[in-house]
């Protein structure tokens, strides 16, 4: 029977008693970055306005804005607390109100600066302490902080940036937040802010950059937050597992290292790792130790290392290369820095001559392991005699840098034989160690050694007397011989070695350049396509093949981008569907479909394969991609994955924020529409109701008033569906302007006759600038758009107030002016009014539709002209719109007589 899991009683007891704690008290909401810049006040205030929002009292108790325009615009609306005073030493400082906070009360309070140091002679010396109070109040505060500032941290900031801080706050303030938000931003954006002054003055940015915001220590300060932010986050789960009796693998799981070389056996050793992990149930990780000399490896053995890595990562493990020159030491290392607790390796196979001159790996290994459990695999028969894993056969050394030595130590004989007459023989050795030195650095650890043991034959066949001969007639030659071997061996080795790891660095240097240049790029790109194209463009320049990148389409693959010339025939089509199907590769050097020219990879994200990643020779010669290089175009091909997922993500939530915002306007059509609809319809069906059913029973007034009331309500229904109409032509592009020579002043006559039933008895005054050239306009069109402007005018503004329609010339250009006195535009909406659907709601005022102004600016734009409203001197709107003079008209002529020549 399995045991049941119940909850830990101590640990139940400490939540309660916690809990109970702080029911009375304020919850500590902490934004945490790892410099200032990143964003901490801004992602607070927002989260105010949002907590404001939701009908929560919020007060500002303290925020410190820097000058930044888009922190201090987050200010508007929220009410903030006036600061206190302090005079110290003549000057005065301002400083947070603690008093007047507690004697508001507010839910919530923002306090910024969290680490801040209090002026002299205030109730507490820090402001954390300000905030404990506030927070023993029962008040929910937010506040910032930074992680330079947490007093565990403070030694470790110190040596990495060089600079001691001197405010901190006690991590318990940190450990006992109620909820910390990490606000996290890239170094190089957090740089860029800093030059473009959005972050502090120039001078101060300045310095900042040359002193403690240089990238390396934004780097490393922004890997201490994210830490301690995990840490936390790990502390909680672990405290939530406790408390609820949920069983885990702590203090520490099960973790599988499995060493991975250029053997047969490498494939085997991953199958047995993968067997052991899941026998254990534990994460394992397949490790391949790149030393130098592995470039001289034949491609062979580097395929296996290929193959076996990419089998880890097919069964489920993790693939890792670290470069090293101690394969032992680079295992045992990483072992321990990745809390491994079981290393699989295999057996040494090779003669037992070279464990007894280098020692095996195997042993290396299990004596450095320590507490970590060390798996040794036996080899099967097939794989004896055919090298081992990490120190498998030395690669053979070209005969040409060997031959570099001899050549070196004639060089250097010669030379030592034209100044051996003037100088001791013993000083000619410093030339043959100069000559090793040289060897080891150009041409590598081997030739190093074997210039060493030339040299000091040639010194003692021709400088050491007995000259010409082997034999030393001066013991003491002995000890200069065994010292030179030595110190020549040393050096040649330490030369060799320091030439073989500058050679592995700037190897991963090109590679990684190749994947940054590449990331670079594909951040810049906005969609699909231009993601495509930068991957095509980037693989075309990096490994000189031709390249496609193949995206569904419509249940098909179809060539998104590819290189000029390269076709896919209907064969490696195939490939490219079956590699899309089971996200695998395929295609030649592959073992499916190896028949075709290209190589097929699979762009495959956490969603599964968004495309495929062909790759060809440009030409029949072309040699096949190393393994190195296949390495590094799968790590482009994984970027390359995310990229396009990312863009086609992103297409996604703009298609759904334009549907959203189609749906938006949608209802409001429908609300809007259905009301102004309704309400004419309403009183036509009421006026003629009564007409049908009491018509014989009213007075000849009631009925003329009852059917001049449906004439007008027609006429306004007529008027809105005629809006409707105009603005759906004017979306369409449809709207078609029967323009002819008018004169403005037949077009202000129309557009009066068009609104008299709305005028009334209203007074409109009207001038006409007598001077006035013939435009070539619609004149229907400028007719209504001056009806709509004088229908607003009266329907925004007291009765029997006055309008104004005055028409002049200004420039090249004729300006309509349509004035009212009536309750005017909030100037924060007044920008808007032109947009359809826009109306400003005011209690006790009329609300249109939001279109009158918006077909009104449509037709004004389609004549070449422009339209906006300013406010009246003395109450009231005025609202012009322009159209141009036309050459015709500003020749003088009327037009009509210009056109008929």
């Amino acid at each position: 029977m399995e045991r049941e899991e119940r909850p830990d009683p101590e640990e139940l007891l400490a939540a309660v008693q916690q809990e109970e704690q702080s029911r009375n008290r304020g919850k500590l909401k902490i934004f945490f970055g790892f410099a200032a810049g990143v964003g901490k006040t801004y992602a607070m205030l927002e989260a105010a306005h949002q907590r404001k929002a939701e009908g929560v009292d919020v007060v500002v108790g303290y925020v410190e804005t820097h000058g930044r325009k888009e922190t201090e615009a987050l200010l508007r609306g929220l009410e903030v607390i006036p600061r206190r005073q302090v005079r110290y030493r003549n000057v005065v400082l301002e400083e947070m109100d603690l008093d007047a906070i507690l004697a508001r009360r507010p839910q919530l309070v923002l306090v910024d600066e969290l680490p801040h140091t209090n002026a002299p002679g205030s109730r507490h010396v820090k402001r954390y302490q300000d905030v404990e109070e506030i927070l023993a109040a029962g008040i929910h505060v937010y506040t910032t902080l930074n992680v330079q500032h947490l007093e565990s941290l403070n030694d470790i900031v110190a040596q990495i940036t060089g600079v001691r801080v001197q405010e901190t706050v006690p991590d318990r303030v940190f450990d006992q937040a109620d909820e910390v938000e990490l606000i996290d931003l890239p170094p190089e954006e957090l740089l860029q802010r800093l030059k473009e002054g959005k972050v502090y003055i120039p001078e101060q940015a300045e310095r900042a950059m040359r002193q403690f915001f240089r990238p390396g220590n934004l780097i490393a300060l922004r890997e201490l937050a994210l830490r301690r932010t995990a840490q936390r986050v790990d502390r909680e789960m672990r405290a939530y597992m406790v408390t609820h009796g949920i069983p885990g693998p702590w203090p520490a799981g099960e973790r599988v290292l499995v060493c991975v070389g250029p053997s047969p056996m490498a494939e085997r050793l991953v199958r047995t790792g993968r067997r052991l992990a899941a026998h254990l149930d534990a994460e394992w990780i397949a490790l391949y130790v790149e030393t130098p000399r592995d470039r001289a490896r034949p491609p062979a053995e580097r395929d296996q290392v290929h193959r076996a890595l990419r089998l880890a990562e097919e069964l489920g493990g993790r693939a890792v290369t670290v470069p090293g020159l101690d394969v032992a030491d680079e295992v045992v290392h990483y072992a321990r820095a990745h809390n491994v607790t079981k290393i699989v390796i295999g057996k040494s196979v090779g003669p037992r001559w070279k464990d007894f001159a280098s020692g095996s790996l195997v042993e290396q290994v299990i004596r450095r392991s320590g507490g970590v459990d060390v798996h040794v695999i036996s080899s099967p028969a097939a794989a004896r005699g055919r090298g081992r894993w990490g120190r498998a056969s030395r690669p053979a050394v070209r005969w040409r840098r060997l031959a570099a030595a001899p050549a070196a130590v004639v060089v250097v004989t010669g030379a030592g034989a034209a100044i051996a007459p003037y100088i001791q023989p013993v000083n000619l050795v410093m030339l043959y160690l100069l000559a090793v030195v040289l060897v080891g650095v150009w041409w590598g650890r081997t030739p190093a050694i074997l210039a060493s043991v030339l040299g000091v034959l040639t010194f003692d066949f021709f400088f050491v007397p007995p000259s010409l001969s082997f034999a030393v007639s001066d013991a003491e030659y002995v000890i200069t011989f065994v010292a030179f071997l030595v110190v020549a061996g040393t050096v040649g080795t330490l030369t060799g070695r320091l030439r073989e790891q500058a050679e592995l660095s700037r190897r991963r240097e090109l590679e990684q350049a190749a994947l940054y240049d590449l990331t670079r790029r594909l951040v810049a790109t906005r969609s699909v396509e231009e993601t495509a194209l930068a991957l095509v463009r980037h693989m075309r320049e990096r490994f000189r093949r031709q390249v496609a990148v193949l995206l569904p389409e419509n249940g098909r693959l179809r060539v998104q981008a590819g290189g000029v010339g390269f076709r896919l025939d209907a064969k490696e089509m195939a490939a490219a569907s079956w590699t899309f199907s089971h996200g695998e590769p395929s295609g030649r050097g592959e073992n499916t479909l190896p028949g075709v020219r290209a190589r097929f990879l699979p762009l495959k994200t956490g969603q599964g394969v968004v495309g495929v990643l062909a790759v060809a020779p440009a030409g029949e010669k072309e040699p096949p991609l190393t393994p190195d290089q296949r390495r590094v175009l799968e790590a482009i091909a994984a970027q390359a994955a995310v990229a396009i997922e990312r863009a086609r993500l992103a297409d996604e939530a703009r298609r759904a924020q334009l549907a959203a915002e189609a749906e938006r306007l949608h209802a409001t059509l429908l609300n809007s529409i259905s009301h102004d609809l309704r309400t004419p319809l309403a009183s036509i069906i009421g006026s003629l109701t009564t007409l049908a059913g009491q018509g014989n029973q009213l007075d000849e007034t009631t009925r003329n008033e009852l059917l001049e009331t449906a004439r007008e309500e027609a006429e306004r229904l007529n008027r809105l569906v005629s809006n409707l109409l105009d603005m759906t032509r004017l979306e369409s592009g449809r709207l078609k302007l029967a323009t002819d020579w008018c004169d403005l002043e037949d077009v202000v006559t129309t557009a009066l006759d068009q609104v008299a039933p709305q005028l009334r008895d209203r007074a409109v005054e009207v001038d006409v600038a007598p001077d006035l050239p013939l435009l070539q306009v619609d004149h229907a069109l400028i007719a209504q758009v001056l009806a709509n402007l004088l229908d607003n005018a009266v329907k925004y503004s007291p009765p029997r107030s006055p309008v104004e329609v005055s028409v002049y010339r200004k420039d090249d250009e004729v300006h309509v002016r349509v004035a009212d006195r009536g309750y005017g535009i909030p100037e924060e909406h007044r920008h808007r009014i032109f947009d359809k659907f826009y109306r400003v709601e005011q209690p006790g005022h009329p609300v249109g539709t939001g279109l009158g102004l918006a077909i009104c600016k449509g037709i004004v734009e389609a004549h070449g002209g422009r339209i906006w409203s300013e406010p009246r001197p003395g109450g009231g709107t005025v609202v012009t719109f322009t159209l141009p003079v036309t050459a015709a008209a500003q020749s003088g002529g009327n037009g009509l007589g210009q056109e008929a020549r």
